[in-house]
Parts: C-alpha cells; sequence; structure tokens
C-alpha cells in the first residue's frame, strides 16, 4: 500500500510561483480601485475604466503582456486621447514579442464592440 506523500506535488508549487506576480499585480490594482480612486474621481473616458481594462488584460495575458496593454491604454486616457468602449483584445497581437512588449499595446484606437447586423456604417447618418 502506497503511503501519501506529504510534500506537495512540484507541478503546484511552480503553478502557484507562476501566478503570484499576476495575483500581486491585481490585488495592487484592486486597492488602488478601493482607496485612491475613490479619493481622485473618475476620470476615466473610457468603459471600462482603466483599473478594470489592465486588471482583466493581466488576468488573461499575464503581467508582462497585459501589463503593457494597461500601460497603453492609460497613454490613450489622457485629455486628447481616445474615449468610448474600449475591451481588452480577444487574442495577443501577432507582433507582440517579449523582447518587444510595446507592441502588445493599442496606442491608438479603442477595441469597441463589434457592429451589429443591419446597422448603418457611417455613423447613422441617413442615406437618400
Amino acid at each position: 500500500m502506497k503511503r501519501p506523500s506529504a510534500r506537495p506535488d512540484l507541478d503546484t508549487l511552480f503553478d502557484a510561483a507562476k501566478r503570484a506576480p499576476r495575483v500581486a499585480a491585481r490585488g495592487a490594482i484592486r486597492g488602488y480601485q478601493l482607496t485612491l480612486s475613490g479619493l481622485m474621481g473618475r476620470q476615466c473616458r473610457h468603459l471600462p475604466s482603466c483599473s478594470d481594462y489592465t486588471s482583466e488584460a493581466i488576468g488573461r495575458y499575464g503581467l508582462w503582456a497585459g501589463g503593457w496593454m494597461g500601460v497603453a491604454r492609460i497613454c490613450r486616457c489622457g485629455p486628447f486621447g481616445t474615449h468610448g468602449i474600449d475591451n481588452v483584445p480577444d487574442a495577443l497581437p501577432a507582433q507582440g514579442r517579449w523582447y518587444r512588449p510595446w507592441a502588445f499595446g493599442r496606442w491608438r484606437g479603442v477595441n469597441g464592440p463589434p457592429a451589429s447586423e443591419g446597422a448603418p456604417d457611417d455613423g447613422g447618418a441617413a442615406r437618400s
């Protein structure tokens, strides 16, 4: 009969170590949302807010790629930047590599929701 080992599985330890930076970064973002964000007021020009966007990007793609996506989003959120609905992309950009981290971020434009079928493509202007 085989005795159960008292030591945790090495794969479990490696998985936990791999997730630790991601969890710590998302915890810091949540701390900001609960403290400083309320003091500064609603300043974000996008939906979801920049902190929600960054937290979701880090959760989906990891600290390195998701963090760069968040930095790019914060840079776009200034007074002369973009505004509106901007979702985290469904897939990483093809040009993004660990040694080219700036390629993970979208530095211009937004990733809005897909256009519904039958909606006019000219911004709602009627055609004659």
